[in-house]
Protein backbone atom coordinates (compact mmCIF):
# COMPACT_ATOMS: atom_id res chain seq x y z
CA UNK A 1 0.00 0.00 0.00
CA UNK A 2 2.96 2.32 0.94
CA UNK A 3 4.62 2.33 -2.85
CA UNK A 4 1.24 2.58 -4.16
CA UNK A 5 0.77 5.92 -2.37
CA UNK A 6 4.18 6.88 -3.25
CA UNK A 7 3.91 6.47 -7.13
CA UNK A 8 0.69 8.18 -7.08
CA UNK A 9 2.15 11.18 -5.13
CA UNK A 10 4.89 11.26 -7.86
CA UNK A 11 2.24 10.91 -10.80
CA UNK A 12 0.05 13.52 -9.60
CA UNK A 13 3.19 16.54 -9.89
CA UNK A 14 2.12 19.49 -10.79
CA UNK A 15 3.01 21.46 -14.09
CA UNK A 16 5.80 23.35 -13.23
CA UNK A 17 8.57 22.48 -10.24
CA UNK A 18 11.71 24.40 -10.48
CA UNK A 19 14.36 26.58 -8.99
CA UNK A 20 14.98 30.59 -8.89
CA UNK A 21 18.30 30.71 -10.66
CA UNK A 22 19.73 33.73 -8.73
CA UNK A 23 22.97 36.00 -9.16
CA UNK A 24 21.59 38.11 -12.16
CA UNK A 25 20.10 40.13 -9.43
CA UNK A 26 22.73 40.39 -6.77
CA UNK A 27 24.59 44.05 -6.55
CA UNK A 28 21.62 46.46 -6.39
CA UNK A 29 24.04 48.93 -4.41
CA UNK A 30 26.31 49.11 -7.60
CA UNK A 31 23.85 49.65 -10.73
CA UNK A 32 23.96 48.93 -13.43
CA UNK A 33 27.34 47.47 -11.58
CA UNK A 34 29.74 45.61 -13.52
CA UNK A 35 29.36 41.80 -14.80
CA UNK A 36 30.81 39.11 -13.20
CA UNK A 37 32.34 41.20 -10.50
CA UNK A 38 28.59 42.71 -8.74
CA UNK A 39 26.26 39.75 -10.63
CA UNK A 40 26.22 37.13 -12.32
CA UNK A 41 24.05 34.79 -14.32
CA UNK A 42 23.95 31.22 -13.93
CA UNK A 43 25.85 28.81 -16.27
CA UNK A 44 24.52 25.98 -18.79
CA UNK A 45 26.06 23.89 -16.13
CA UNK A 46 23.59 24.71 -14.11
CA UNK A 47 20.73 24.18 -16.01
CA UNK A 48 21.98 20.80 -16.96
CA UNK A 49 22.44 19.85 -13.29
CA UNK A 50 18.97 21.11 -12.40
CA UNK A 51 17.46 19.29 -15.65
CA UNK A 52 18.99 16.08 -14.74
CA UNK A 53 17.53 16.06 -11.18
CA UNK A 54 13.85 16.83 -12.49
CA UNK A 55 13.65 20.56 -12.46
CA UNK A 56 12.23 21.87 -15.69
CA UNK A 57 11.13 25.11 -14.66
CA UNK A 58 13.61 28.07 -14.06
CA UNK A 59 12.44 31.46 -12.52
CA UNK A 60 15.63 33.91 -13.80
CA UNK A 61 15.77 37.34 -11.50
CA UNK A 62 17.19 40.20 -13.09
CA UNK A 63 17.46 44.06 -12.33
CA UNK A 64 14.80 45.85 -14.54
CA UNK A 65 18.13 49.12 -14.18
CA UNK A 66 20.06 46.17 -16.25
CA UNK A 67 18.65 45.65 -18.89
CA UNK A 68 16.64 48.43 -19.50
CA UNK A 69 19.45 51.38 -18.58
CA UNK A 70 16.81 54.67 -18.63
CA UNK A 71 12.89 54.26 -18.59
CA UNK A 72 11.41 54.35 -21.96
CA UNK A 73 15.38 53.55 -23.24
CA UNK A 74 16.35 50.39 -26.08
CA UNK A 75 16.86 47.34 -23.84
CA UNK A 76 20.79 47.09 -23.23
CA UNK A 77 22.20 45.26 -26.08
CA UNK A 78 24.94 43.48 -23.40
CA UNK A 79 22.71 42.62 -20.78
CA UNK A 80 20.13 41.43 -23.01
CA UNK A 81 22.42 39.63 -24.51
CA UNK A 82 23.39 37.60 -21.20
CA UNK A 83 19.48 37.10 -20.33
CA UNK A 84 18.69 35.58 -23.83
CA UNK A 85 22.03 33.29 -23.75
CA UNK A 86 19.96 31.69 -20.43
CA UNK A 87 16.60 31.55 -21.97
CA UNK A 88 17.94 30.58 -25.55
CA UNK A 89 20.13 27.07 -23.55
CA UNK A 90 17.30 26.25 -21.18
CA UNK A 91 14.24 26.76 -23.32
CA UNK A 92 16.26 24.56 -25.55
CA UNK A 93 16.94 21.95 -23.48
CA UNK A 94 13.04 21.97 -23.04
CA UNK A 95 12.43 24.06 -19.64
CA UNK A 96 10.51 27.20 -19.33
CA UNK A 97 11.72 30.37 -18.44
CA UNK A 98 10.39 32.85 -16.04
CA UNK A 99 11.47 36.68 -16.72
CA UNK A 100 11.74 38.11 -13.22
CA UNK A 101 12.36 41.69 -12.86
CA UNK A 102 13.64 41.31 -9.25
CA UNK A 103 12.78 45.22 -8.24
CA UNK A 104 9.95 45.56 -5.90
CA UNK A 105 7.76 47.92 -7.72
CA UNK A 106 10.39 50.03 -8.22
CA UNK A 107 13.03 51.35 -10.31
CA UNK A 108 16.43 53.28 -8.91
CA UNK A 109 13.96 53.62 -5.86
CA UNK A 110 11.45 55.81 -8.00
CA UNK A 111 7.84 53.74 -6.87
CA UNK A 112 5.88 52.45 -10.15
CA UNK A 113 2.88 54.80 -10.90
CA UNK A 114 4.59 57.46 -9.31
CA UNK A 115 4.97 61.15 -10.89
CA UNK A 116 8.71 60.30 -11.82
CA UNK A 117 8.07 56.93 -12.89
CA UNK A 118 4.60 56.69 -14.76
CA UNK A 119 3.31 53.25 -15.53
CA UNK A 120 3.61 54.34 -19.19
CA UNK A 121 7.65 53.45 -17.90
CA UNK A 122 6.67 49.82 -16.81
CA UNK A 123 4.33 49.66 -19.82
CA UNK A 124 7.31 50.33 -22.23
CA UNK A 125 9.96 48.15 -20.17
CA UNK A 126 7.06 44.87 -21.02
CA UNK A 127 6.22 45.83 -24.35
CA UNK A 128 10.26 45.34 -25.14
CA UNK A 129 10.68 42.54 -23.54
CA UNK A 130 7.45 40.97 -24.89
CA UNK A 131 8.82 41.93 -28.22
CA UNK A 132 11.52 39.80 -27.81
CA UNK A 133 10.28 36.64 -26.61
CA UNK A 134 6.67 36.34 -27.89
CA UNK A 135 7.85 33.66 -30.35
CA UNK A 136 9.03 31.61 -27.15
CA UNK A 137 5.87 29.84 -25.88
CA UNK A 138 8.12 28.19 -22.91
CA UNK A 139 9.21 31.57 -21.79
CA UNK A 140 6.83 33.20 -18.91
CA UNK A 141 6.50 36.88 -18.32
CA UNK A 142 6.97 37.44 -14.62
CA UNK A 143 5.39 40.84 -14.00
CA UNK A 144 7.41 41.82 -10.96
CA UNK A 145 9.24 40.77 -7.78
CA UNK A 146 7.42 41.45 -4.46
CA UNK A 147 5.69 45.12 -5.03
CA UNK A 148 5.35 46.53 -1.53
CA UNK A 149 4.76 49.39 0.48
CA UNK A 150 2.39 51.21 -1.75
CA UNK A 151 -1.15 51.16 -2.27
CA UNK A 152 -2.55 47.96 -3.80
CA UNK A 153 -4.52 50.06 -6.45
CA UNK A 154 -1.53 51.58 -7.37
CA UNK A 155 0.24 48.61 -8.27
CA UNK A 156 -2.40 47.00 -9.96
CA UNK A 157 -2.97 50.10 -12.58
CA UNK A 158 0.71 49.32 -13.05
CA UNK A 159 0.38 45.49 -13.36
CA UNK A 160 -3.04 46.03 -16.38
CA UNK A 161 -0.35 48.42 -18.51
CA UNK A 162 1.91 45.97 -18.50
CA UNK A 163 -0.46 43.42 -19.51
CA UNK A 164 -1.49 45.46 -21.92
CA UNK A 165 1.74 46.01 -23.57
CA UNK A 166 2.74 42.65 -23.46
CA UNK A 167 -0.66 42.06 -25.56
CA UNK A 168 -0.22 44.84 -27.83
CA UNK A 169 3.47 43.89 -28.85
CA UNK A 170 1.52 41.03 -30.08
CA UNK A 171 2.96 38.05 -27.49
CA UNK A 172 0.50 35.03 -25.95
CA UNK A 173 2.81 34.08 -23.58
CA UNK A 174 1.85 32.96 -20.02
CA UNK A 175 1.98 36.31 -17.94
CA UNK A 176 2.14 35.92 -13.38
CA UNK A 177 0.85 38.87 -11.70
CA UNK A 178 1.67 39.80 -8.33
CA UNK A 179 0.24 40.89 -5.59
CA UNK A 180 0.79 44.02 -2.71
CA UNK A 181 2.83 43.17 0.51
CA UNK A 182 5.69 41.14 -0.93
CA UNK A 183 2.88 38.85 -2.68
CA UNK A 184 2.43 37.05 0.49
CA UNK A 185 -0.12 34.04 0.26
CA UNK A 186 -0.95 33.82 4.05
CA UNK A 187 -1.73 37.91 3.91
CA UNK A 188 -3.79 37.89 0.34
CA UNK A 189 -6.79 39.25 2.44
CA UNK A 190 -5.14 41.16 4.68
CA UNK A 191 -5.86 44.91 4.95
CA UNK A 192 -2.46 45.97 7.10
CA UNK A 193 -0.84 47.21 4.04
CA UNK A 194 -4.21 48.88 2.46
CA UNK A 195 -7.11 47.23 -0.14
CA UNK A 196 -6.70 43.59 0.02
CA UNK A 197 -5.18 42.01 -3.00
CA UNK A 198 -8.06 39.54 -2.43
CA UNK A 199 -10.53 42.57 -3.33
CA UNK A 200 -8.07 44.55 -5.95
CA UNK A 201 -6.66 42.09 -7.62
CA UNK A 202 -10.23 41.30 -8.72
CA UNK A 203 -9.40 44.42 -10.92
CA UNK A 204 -6.35 42.37 -12.96
CA UNK A 205 -7.56 42.41 -16.63
CA UNK A 206 -5.76 40.22 -19.43
CA UNK A 207 -7.57 40.31 -23.02
CA UNK A 208 -5.85 36.63 -24.02
CA UNK A 209 -6.94 35.42 -20.29
CA UNK A 210 -3.50 33.62 -19.49
CA UNK A 211 -2.58 34.73 -16.40
CA UNK A 212 -1.90 33.57 -13.03
CA UNK A 213 -1.02 34.87 -9.56
CA UNK A 214 2.11 34.59 -8.21
CA UNK A 215 2.64 34.33 -5.13
CA UNK A 216 5.57 33.49 -2.14
CA UNK A 217 5.49 31.56 1.19
CA UNK A 218 8.07 30.85 3.58
CA UNK A 219 7.67 28.30 6.72
CA UNK A 220 8.87 30.33 9.56
CA UNK A 221 7.49 32.48 12.06
CA UNK A 222 6.29 35.93 10.85
CA UNK A 223 6.34 33.98 6.39
CA UNK A 224 9.89 36.40 5.81
CA UNK A 225 11.98 33.72 4.90
CA UNK A 226 14.37 35.31 7.26
CA UNK A 227 15.15 32.64 9.66
CA UNK A 228 15.69 29.00 9.59
CA UNK A 229 12.68 27.89 12.24
CA UNK A 230 9.88 25.93 10.75
CA UNK A 231 6.43 27.34 12.41
CA UNK A 232 4.99 23.56 12.26
CA UNK A 233 4.25 20.73 10.08
CA UNK A 234 1.61 22.00 8.71
CA UNK A 235 1.83 25.65 8.51
CA UNK A 236 2.25 25.52 4.61
CA UNK A 237 -0.64 24.14 3.95
CA UNK A 238 -2.16 26.20 6.57
CA UNK A 239 -0.51 29.30 5.09
CA UNK A 240 -1.93 28.57 1.56
CA UNK A 241 -5.19 27.34 2.39
CA UNK A 242 -7.01 31.03 2.22
CA UNK A 243 -5.60 31.70 -1.12
CA UNK A 244 -6.28 28.75 -2.41
CA UNK A 245 -9.76 28.86 -1.77
CA UNK A 246 -9.86 32.49 -3.09
CA UNK A 247 -8.62 31.40 -6.49
CA UNK A 248 -10.89 28.76 -6.89
CA UNK A 249 -14.07 30.62 -6.18
CA UNK A 250 -13.26 33.30 -8.56
CA UNK A 251 -11.71 30.40 -11.36
CA UNK A 252 -8.19 31.54 -11.27
CA UNK A 253 -5.02 30.12 -11.50
CA UNK A 254 -1.53 30.44 -9.10
CA UNK A 255 2.15 29.45 -8.92
CA UNK A 256 4.35 29.50 -6.02
CA UNK A 257 6.86 31.66 -6.57
CA UNK A 258 9.56 31.31 -3.81
CA UNK A 259 9.05 28.88 -0.99
CA UNK A 260 12.19 27.26 0.87
CA UNK A 261 13.16 25.99 4.15
CA UNK A 262 16.85 25.38 5.61
CA UNK A 263 18.66 22.44 4.62
CA UNK A 264 19.28 22.18 8.76
CA UNK A 265 15.84 21.71 9.12
CA UNK A 266 15.62 18.18 6.66
CA UNK A 267 16.54 15.28 8.89
CA UNK A 268 16.17 12.70 11.85
CA UNK A 269 15.78 14.86 14.51
CA UNK A 270 12.74 15.61 16.67
CA UNK A 271 12.98 19.40 15.39
CA UNK A 272 14.23 19.15 12.01
CA UNK A 273 10.43 19.54 10.45
CA UNK A 274 11.67 20.67 7.44
CA UNK A 275 10.49 18.06 4.83
CA UNK A 276 7.77 17.51 6.95
CA UNK A 277 6.46 21.06 6.40
CA UNK A 278 7.74 20.40 2.03
CA UNK A 279 5.87 17.50 1.88
CA UNK A 280 2.96 18.88 3.88
CA UNK A 281 2.91 22.08 1.75
CA UNK A 282 3.49 20.40 -2.01
CA UNK A 283 1.25 17.53 -1.19
CA UNK A 284 -1.55 20.53 -0.60
CA UNK A 285 -1.12 21.90 -3.83
CA UNK A 286 -1.46 18.78 -5.61
CA UNK A 287 -4.01 17.68 -3.72
CA UNK A 288 -5.48 21.39 -5.29
CA UNK A 289 -4.10 21.34 -8.70
CA UNK A 290 -7.70 23.17 -10.42
CA UNK A 291 -5.52 25.94 -8.85
CA UNK A 292 -2.07 25.18 -8.37
CA UNK A 293 0.25 25.35 -11.95
CA UNK A 294 3.67 24.90 -10.01
CA UNK A 295 6.60 26.26 -7.90
CA UNK A 296 9.77 27.32 -8.28
CA UNK A 297 12.14 26.75 -5.12
CA UNK A 298 14.30 29.69 -3.80
CA UNK A 299 16.97 29.29 -4.55
CA UNK A 300 19.61 27.82 -6.92
CA UNK A 301 22.43 29.92 -8.28
CA UNK A 302 26.20 30.54 -8.13
CA UNK A 303 27.15 32.75 -5.80
CA UNK A 304 25.25 31.65 -2.62
CA UNK A 305 27.62 30.09 -0.60
CA UNK A 306 26.22 28.24 2.47
CA UNK A 307 23.01 30.23 2.56
CA UNK A 308 20.70 28.16 4.54
CA UNK A 309 18.27 27.73 1.31
CA UNK A 310 20.33 26.77 -1.68
CA UNK A 311 19.57 24.63 -3.74
CA UNK A 312 22.98 24.77 -5.60
CA UNK A 313 25.01 21.41 -5.10
CA UNK A 314 28.91 21.22 -3.67
CA UNK A 315 31.33 21.04 -6.29
CA UNK A 316 28.95 21.28 -9.16
CA UNK A 317 30.33 19.06 -11.84
CA UNK A 318 33.01 17.60 -10.04
CA UNK A 319 33.42 13.63 -8.96
CA UNK A 320 32.35 14.65 -5.76
CA UNK A 321 29.42 16.69 -6.41
CA UNK A 322 26.65 16.72 -3.43
CA UNK A 323 23.03 17.51 -3.45
CA UNK A 324 21.45 19.58 -0.90
CA UNK A 325 19.02 17.85 1.46
CA UNK A 326 15.93 19.69 0.65
CA UNK A 327 16.27 18.48 -2.98
CA UNK A 328 15.20 14.30 -1.75
CA UNK A 329 11.98 16.15 -0.79
CA UNK A 330 11.57 18.11 -3.49
CA UNK A 331 11.84 14.78 -5.59
CA UNK A 332 9.04 12.70 -4.14
CA UNK A 333 6.97 15.58 -6.15
CA UNK A 334 8.50 15.81 -9.46
CA UNK A 335 7.18 13.59 -12.72
CA UNK A 336 10.10 11.57 -13.82
CA UNK A 337 9.39 8.75 -16.23
CA UNK A 338 8.83 5.48 -14.69
CA UNK A 339 11.29 2.85 -14.47
CA UNK A 340 13.94 5.67 -14.53
CA UNK A 341 16.75 6.65 -11.47
CA UNK A 342 14.81 9.19 -10.72
CA UNK A 343 11.35 7.27 -10.67
CA UNK A 344 13.01 4.70 -8.23
CA UNK A 345 14.92 7.45 -5.94
CA UNK A 346 11.76 9.38 -5.90
CA UNK A 347 9.49 5.96 -4.14
CA UNK A 348 12.32 5.46 -2.19
CA UNK A 349 12.59 8.82 -0.25
CA UNK A 350 8.71 9.02 -0.41
CA UNK A 351 8.77 5.61 1.42
CA UNK A 352 11.14 6.79 4.14
CA UNK A 353 8.98 10.05 4.16
CA UNK A 354 5.69 8.44 4.53
CA UNK A 355 7.39 6.17 7.57
CA UNK A 356 8.98 9.23 9.69
CA UNK A 357 5.67 10.68 8.86
CA UNK A 358 4.17 8.22 10.58
CA UNK A 359 6.25 8.17 13.26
Amino acid sequence: MALVTCVATAASALDYSGVNLAGAEFGESQLPGTYGSNYTYPSSAEIDYYLDVGLDTFRVPFRWERLQRAPFGALDAGESARLSGVVAYATGHGARVILDPHNYARYSGALVGSGSLPNSAFADFWSRVAAQYKSNPRVIFGLMNEPHDMPTEQWVAAANAAIAAIRAAGAQNLILVPGNAWTGAHSWSDSWYGTPNATAMLNIVDPSHNFAFEVHQYLDADSSGTSAGVAGATIGSQRLAGFTQWCRSHGYRALLGEFAVAGAAIGTGSSQIGDEALGDMLDYMQQNADVWLGWTWWAGGPWWGDYMFTLEPQNLGQPTETGRPQLAVLRVHLLPEPGSALWLGAIAVALLHRRRSAR
